[in-house]
């Protein structure tokens, strides 16, 4: 369970080892959504490098902080984050949605070491978050519960109702950072049911409520660590991200929300990650 929390420059250095994983495997998978994977990897390399207190060795240790990616789609993330934080060996990345695989196209509790929560419908695994931090207070336990839900996803009624009974119980213990990068399986999350005033409507809904660079982070660490602290309501992060991020030809482009690239494609962008990696 000894684990030095990374600083900020390794970090950014992990993040960018996470978005090459993120394209290797679903270039081998030759299926998968690298686009919102890439825009949560500064998020989810945060909480599993520096503020999560988990023990890989030990997945289901009952004093650990919870992670569910509400978004399940995203999960080569989650994978990536996973194997190189020690869950599992990394050659199972390349295993990705193959049939009889720990990895499979949304994460599957009961197959991969680390997975709390078993997502995949949209909306679902926030309301399953809500319920773990609530039993974490009921017994008394002083975990925190982090979930990263999507700005598409946050279309969804149900992560309505889960933001209206956090409050009322006082869930200090639950983070929600909202991946907001604008796109959505087939456009601008605004063009197919706006969300905005989003930031407004978390606070309306009496959650403590902080706007950041999603892909600062110094920002994304600072915030992180202040939600944690944070006693007397729930926090939601609003984390203003770029799908695709790290790929020029990917960014703020919502054909790749699902698609694989080709060899070529991806050999273009680890070329890219990696430069922008060794220049930290």
């Amino acid at each position: 369970m000894t684990h030095t929390p990374m600083t900020i420059e390794e970090l950014k250095r992990m993040a960018g080892i996470i978005r090459c994983d993120i394209i290797e495997m679903i270039c081998t998978a030759g299926a998968g959504h690298p686009g919102g994977s890439l825009s949560a990897t500064d998020v989810v390399t945060a909480l599993y490098f520096r503020l999560m207190r988990i023990d890989p060795k030990n997945p289901g240790w009952p004093d650990r902080d919870r992670f569910i990616l509400s978004k399940g789609h995203a999960c080569p993330v989650w994978y990536a984050a996973l194997a190189e934080r020690g869950y599992f060996d990394t050659k199972h990345l390349a295993t990705l949605r193959r049939l009889g695989s720990i990895l499979q196209g949304h994460p599957d509790m009961h197959k991969t070491p680390g997975v709390d929560m078993t997502v995949g419908s949209l909306g679902h695994g926030f309301s399953a978050g809500l319920g773990m931090a609530l039993a974490g207070k009921l017994r008394k336990k002083d975990y925190h519960v982090w979930v990263v839900i999507g700005d598409g996803e946050s279309q969804e009624g149900s992560i309505w109702e889960a933001a209206m009974a956090a409050p009322k119980w006082k869930l200090d213990n639950l983070t929600v950072i909202l991946d907001r990068n604008h796109l959505q399986n087939d456009y601008c999350v605004d063009d197919e049911m706006p969300i905005e005033p989003v930031a407004d409507k978390w606070r309306a809904f009496n959650w403590h409520v902080e706007t950041i660079d999603g892909h600062s982070m110094e920002q994304v660490v600072a915030a992180l660590e202040a939600a944690k602290a944070r006693t007397g309501v729930p926090t939601a992060i609003i984390a203003e991200t770029v799908k695709g991020k790290g790929v020029s030809f990917m960014e703020n482009v919502a054909d790749w929300h699902g698609k694989a690239p080709c060899q070529a494609e991806a050999d273009k962008a680890l070329d890219e990650i990696r430069r922008c990696t060794c220049e930290i």
